[in-house]
């Protein structure tokens, strides 16, 4: 399929920051980690839409891809505040993914 490294890299990134958002609705400081929730539900939410327009070909996915590596690299720097394995995961996922990102958006 064409861009499937892009789809798989997008597709991590939905599944990495889904699980570290549940996850950390289980932490003992759920208050502490409520920007961390947040960013990773906008950025699973906007990745989902990337995907979308990335499988449809869509004449605004090179710009929209722009947006999604701006939200998955906002995502990285959250998650990476935290210790937790799941938010070292999803801040890995999401850099991988906002640097194909950009690259596709080129």
């Amino acid at each position: 399929m064409k861009n499937q490294e892009l789809i798989d890299a997008l597709t991590q990134c939905i599944t990495h920051c889904n699980n570290c958002a549940q996850a950390c609705l289980g932490e003992e400081n759920v208050k502490m980690m409520a920007n961390c929730i947040k960013t990773d539900i906008a950025c699973a939410e906007v990745c989902s839409t990337a995907l979308k327009l990335v499988t449809f070909d869509s004449q605004f996915t090179k710009s929209y891809l722009k947006v999604c590596a701006e939200t998955c690299n906002a995502c990285a720097d959250e998650c990476s505040k935290h210790d937790h394995q799941h938010c070292q995961d999803c801040a890995e996922a999401c850099r991988k993914c906002a640097a194909l990102c950009e690259e596709f958006a080129k």
